[in-house]
């Protein structure tokens, strides 16, 4: 059956190509976009209708099959029976009994962690695989095993062996190290011990023997013990409700409200879990840890007793419980909790410089093939040519350099290192060690808003009432307003406790100052209720925990008090209303308490609280006044969402944009009187709504809105996200540098266009082009159009408007937008913001780099070429997903100009002469083979050939990552320097045939100088030739540094040294009584002149008279 759906798959994939060559895009997609606007008078309908035009003809099954049916096939095939193979248990709902693992009827994945790549078995396999399916190492592997064939060896089997076997060995004693650690770190979260409450009492129980249905306590103990299942919370301790830390699920540093279910939570005790019978419906596993839909039932109670679950009951896997504690039944465990659903493997990046030193060393090789064919030609094809031909090959394998991947690999450890030792960018992080070169390569640059070029330290500044309006500096009459009113408040009640007066009486009171105080009195009152921030009062004395919590509860005292919220908008707005009168001293889940200017406490119960969402862009909260017992239904959010929802108005529109201009984060404030009737209507709908299992989320919405209709609108804040320090001149620098900067925000887009003029992303003499929202085909054709004639001008989209662009022009979007010099992306998600990476990278092929701070910036981080990510108060989510975590937006400058410069310099000079340190020996090969009549014989053999690769030459060349051709400060100072290196000109098919000139120059000239100044012996040759081979390498290396270190003085020292100290072991090789006469050393001394001397001429000539431009900055 199953083989039967797999070749119906395959055949299905097989039409589903063919006719997919058959039937492409319309003639529409072809139009050109310069068109006049009558081409669009027709309604988008049009486009549909228009007959496809066919422009292949029926291709036959021969024909498909060779154009890349095969692949498909192919394709098909290897899916079909990897589905097969690793077929995944489809992901179910669940019903879990309460203390009752064993009632489950199916068998949930075991909470254990595992995350080790390997087994005892597979180790030694996966490591090699991993390691030979790259071009070289296989090639080195391949050469080696010739060795073994007596007539295609060379030499010793150890100047084979021993490079590849040390490679090989170092990469399996590091991957054994890493295999351990995970083990063992598996092995101590595994063993972690949790409480478990059984019928018994409470007794400890390991982390990967806990169960779905299990009772498990958790307790605030410390705020980095994460508990490792997914719970539903159904007993709290005081008061009924308890914080959460959610930093390492989510990314966010503020503490989130959870709650126990109100059945459980009445208990008398917490043995009572046991004795009665209730159970959980949970919906499937799903990733979204925003949102949970489930039922409670207790079925021992005449009528069942049903509770509705949601978000506000769940405890994931990964957080902390920050205060309090909490009885959970377990109902994911394993692979199913929302964190492991959640992990996202980022792709292995590899930088450009690597791209290119591959294609490099493939040109090598298909130059040791040719060059081994031209020496079998020339022996005219004789004899067993092409064994002959293998042996050439091998001859000449050190024309690429086994060294060459170990060299870069070390340098780019040693950058780093340099990058997280830098004191002037203190708290650098390097999280991937490959890619420190893109550093230096980069044309993009797309950063995030909030918390990365402004701070998310939110300042209140604004407050319009609709004719009046209020900014920092007549705070102090809000002030008096509240006091004033709020007195005549008090006096009013104490009139009332004398002599109750008539209605008329106490409505006439405030209506005196209806249009300033009662105003006022009621938008700091919405503010100072609709929110969901939380006062926590941290007690200084002592240690006990619980106990003093609970204590400092009660003292509300200011010096002690501090708030908590998931937004930073809210706890500006709290914290404003407590600068002017009105102050949010208490709340728990059932009501909160705000205390006047005069100290009188006011308490509120809450009904109902409906939390903000991106969806919904608003948040809402009913509220009984204890006093009055009047219910108010209170809402804020943003104004797309709020304008309709508010009675009719003539300001809103126009204040939000006057504020949005000022850079100002706006929120509509507005509340709903509610009679107790229409309240009790409410409740029983949307209590109905809650328990629904399907389509539950539209039908609680639906019954949320049938209340959100005509509200009084009540006043417009405005907070202010302050700029990170020195962002202004760090754009500067890197507009300068010829990076272009993309700016993706999910703020409105009056906004985003502020701080981009205020960071000054916009130059203040630039234009800006607004790109008018557009929701079809045609408005999106005219509006490219009219952009098309703009020039030089940066560009502002919304999100909405590129979706339409990219979906029906993504082409010619990307290649207008490419010619901006800054663009600003507003309302975009985090989806949008990966796609506009992935399409950077598709269009221009140029390096991209991110930056965010943010879990929503996460995404947009890892499809990045480069990601970067701040440590900001949203938490560090996307600094751990990071490529490069820094601290502040400005420590990018340095990190781009200085480190980024150094790392593709010096890689680049670095690949380039261990290159040419294997192409100059075998250049001497090619030459000695030549000269004796084309013979395979090797001109180096055993030791001479490793102790070249190793530490005669190892020590200078590699000093090359020491190396700078410009000052830090210089590289700062004149930021047009970077332009240079996206160019790529450091490492080019140019400079690498001038590596290739040098190494053929200088292999002929030491081995025909040795060849023509030997006596009599062979040995001479090789003793004249190795000896000004390394004296050669360490010149080279003097002649390619550009800024000297003490360190590279001591390497050249060092190598030559060990060289001379080597002389009198090497017999086997070097005849010593030769080596110590004086027509050794002139002969050596004067091949190595020839060599050494023309190269030092023609540098220092093209320094004079066409020197290079970081040359005369430094002059």
């Amino acid at each position: 059956m199953r083989l039967s759906e797999s070749f119906t798959t395959i055949f299905n994939s097989y039409c589903s190509f063919r006719y997919s060559l058959e039937d492409e895009p319309s003639n529409l997609d072809e139009m050109p976009l310069m068109m006049s606007e009558e081409g669009f008078e027709n309604d988008e309908s049009d486009y549909q209708t228009l007959p496809r035009a066919r422009v292949n003809q029926r291709q036959s099954g021969l024909a498909w099959f060779l154009l890349g049916g095969w692949k498909v096939l192919c394709g098909s095939c290897c899916d079909c029976l990897a589905h097969i193979c690793r077929r995944k248990k489809e992901l179910k709902a669940r019903t879990v009994w309460l203390g009752c693992p064993e009632k489950c009827e199916e068998k949930y994945p075991k909470n254990a962690i595992k995350n080790q790549k390997y087994n005892i078995i597979t180790f030694v396999p996966g490591v090699l695989y991993q390691q030979f399916k790259f071009f070289l190492n296989l090639y080195f592997l391949v050469v080696a095993c010739s060795q073994f064939v007596p007539s295609l060896k060379i030499g010793y089997l150890y100047t084979y062996w021993a490079p590849l076997g040390f490679v090989l060995a170092v990469t399996m004693v590091r991957e054994a190290v890493d295999e351990v650690r995970r083990y063992q770190r598996d092995k101590e979260m595994n063993s972690q011990l949790y409480s478990k409450l059984t019928v018994r009492g409470k007794i400890q129980v390991k982390s990967s023997d806990i169960q779905v249905g299990d009772l498990i306590i958790v307790e605030k103990v410390n705020l980095s013990c994460h508990y490792p299942v997914d719970l539903l919370c159904f007993v709290v301790f005081f008061p009924g409700s308890c914080f959460i830390r959610t930093d390492q699920l989510d990314g966010e540093t503020d503490w989130k409200l959870k709650v126990a279910v109100g059945c459980t939570q009445r208990l008398p005790a917490v043995g009572d879990l046991f004795s009665i019978s209730a159970y959980v419906y949970a919906q499937k596993p799903q990733l979204d840890i925003h949102s949970f839909e489930g039922n409670f039932t207790r079925e021992d109670t005449d009528p069942q007793i049903h509770e509705s679950l949601s978000i506000e009951n769940t405890l994931w896997a990964s957080t902390v419980v920050a205060s309090g504690t909490v009885i959970g039944v377990v109902i994911y465990t394993g692979k199913e909790t929302r964190s492991v659903l959640n992990t996202s493997y980022a792709k292995n990046k590899f930088g450009l410089l690597d791209l290119e030193l591959n294609r490099l060393t493939k040109a090598l090789f298909l130059a040791q093939v040719v060059l081994s064919v031209v020496m079998v030609a020339l022996q005219g094809f004789v004899g067993p040519w092409f064994r002959n031909l293998f042996r050439f090959v091998v001859l000449f394998s050190y024309i690429i350099p086994i060294s060459l991947r170990v060299n870069l690999d070390m340098g780019k450890s040693a950058y780093g290192w340099m990058i997280m030792k830098d004191e002037n960018i203190p708290g650098t992080v390097v999280r991937t060690s490959t890619i420190p070169e893109e550093l230096g390569r980069l044309v993009y640059l797309l950063t995030d808003k909030t918390g990365t070029l402004t701070q998310n330290e939110m300042i209140f500044k604004r407050l319009h009432l609709g004719t009046v309006s209020y900014g920092t500096d007549t705070m102090d009459e809000i002030q008096s307003h509240i006091v004033q009113s709020y007195a005549q408040v008090s006096h009013l009640n104490d009139v009332a406790t004398g002599a109750t007066p008539s209605r008329k009486t106490q409505a006439s009171g405030p209506k005196v100052r209806k249009s300033v105080s009662s105003r006022i009195h009621e938008a700091v009152k919405a503010i100072a209720l609709c929110h969901n921030v939380t006062p926590v009062y941290e007690s200084h004395a002592g240690v006990n925990g619980e106990t003093e919590s609970a204590e400092a509860d009660q003292d509300f005292s200011d010096d002690n008090r501090t708030y908590q919220a998931s937004s930073p908008d809210e706890v500006a707005l709290v914290r404003w209303t407590e600068s002017v009168g009105l102050t949010l001293v208490n709340r728990d889940l059932t009501s909160l308490q705000l205390k006047t200017p005069s100290g009188q406490i006011l308490s509120f119960y809450i009904l109902q609280i409906f939390p903000f969402t991106s969806e919904s862009k608003r948040m809402g909260i009913i509220v009984r006044e204890e006093s009055t017992g009047d219910i108010t239904f209170y809402m804020k959010g943003a104004d797309v969402a709020m304008a309709s929802i508010v009675q009719y108005n003539d300001w809103l529109e126009e204040e939000c944009g006057n504020m949005a201009r000022e850079g100002l984060r706006t929120l509509v404030v507005a509340k709903k009187c509610l009679s107790e009737e229409q309240y009790q209507d409410f409740e029983n709908r949307y209590n109905q709504a809650k328990l629904s299992i399907h389509d539950r989320t539209l039908k609680v919405a639906a019954v949320v809105e049938s209340l959100e209709r005509e509200m009084e609108l009540l006043c417009l804040t405005g907070v202010e996200d302050q700029l990170q320090a020195d962002v202004r001149p760090t754009l500067e620098l890197l507009r300068n540098a010829g990076i272009k900067i993309w700016m993706l925000t999910g703020d409105k887009l009056e906004t985003a266009t502020c701080i981009a003029k205020s960071s000054h992303l916009v130059s203040r003499n630039q234009d800006i082009h607004v790109f008018r929202p557009v929701s079809n085909r045609g408005e999106a054709h005219l509006e490219l159009n009219a952009f098309r004639r703009k020039h030089d001008c940066a560009l502002v989209i919304s999100g909405d408007s590129l979706e339409v662009c990219l979906r029906y022009y993504e082409h010619e979007f990307v290649e207008l937008a490419c010619q901006c010099p800054a663009v600003v992306c507003c309302r975009c998600s985090p989806t949008q913001k990966a796609q506009i990476v992935r399409l950077l990278q598709q269009h221009t092929a140029n390096r991209t780099c991110a930056i965010g701070d943010g879990g929503n910036d996460v995404s947009m981080i890892q499809a990045a070429d480069c990601g970067i990510g701040i440590e900001g108060k949203e938490g560090k989510q996307a600094s751990l997903a990071a490529d490069f975590s820094i601290t502040q937006f400005k420590h990018i400058g340095r990190l781009l100009m200085v480190h980024g410069r150094n790392s593709y310099k010096r890689s680049a000079a670095l690949g380039q002469f261990v290159m040419h340190r294997g192409m100059i020996i075998s250049t001497m090969q090619a030459v000695f083979s030549s000269i004796f009549y084309f013979a395979s014989v090797p001109l180096y053999q055993g030791f001479l050939m490793v102790g070249y690769a190793t530490i005669y030459t190892m020590f200078p060349v590699f000093s090359l990552v020491l190396d700078q051709d410009v000052k830090p400060e210089m590289a700062l100072l004149y930021p047009e320097l970077y332009k240079d290196l996206t160019k790529g000109r450091s490492l080019s098919f140019k400079t690498f045939l001038i590596w290739v000139l040098i190494s053929v120059y200088q292999g002929g000239i030491l081995m025909y100088g040795a060849l023509v100044l030997f006596e009599s012996e062979f040995v001479h040759v090789v003793a004249i030739s190795f000896t000004a081979l390394i004296l050669t390498e360490l010149l080279m290396v003097a002649l390619t540094i550009r800024t000297w270190h003490w360190l590279m003085v001591v390497a050249e020292f060092f190598s030559l040294g060990c060289y001379l100290a080597s002389l009198a072991f090497l017999n086997e090789y070097f005849d010593l009584s030769f080596i110590t006469t004086w027509p050794f050393l002139w002969k050596v001394s004067a091949i190595t002149l020839v060599s050494c001397l023309p190269l030092y001429i023609i540098k220092y000539l093209k320094r004079k008279f066409s020197p290079p431009s970081y040359s005369k900055l430094s002059s």
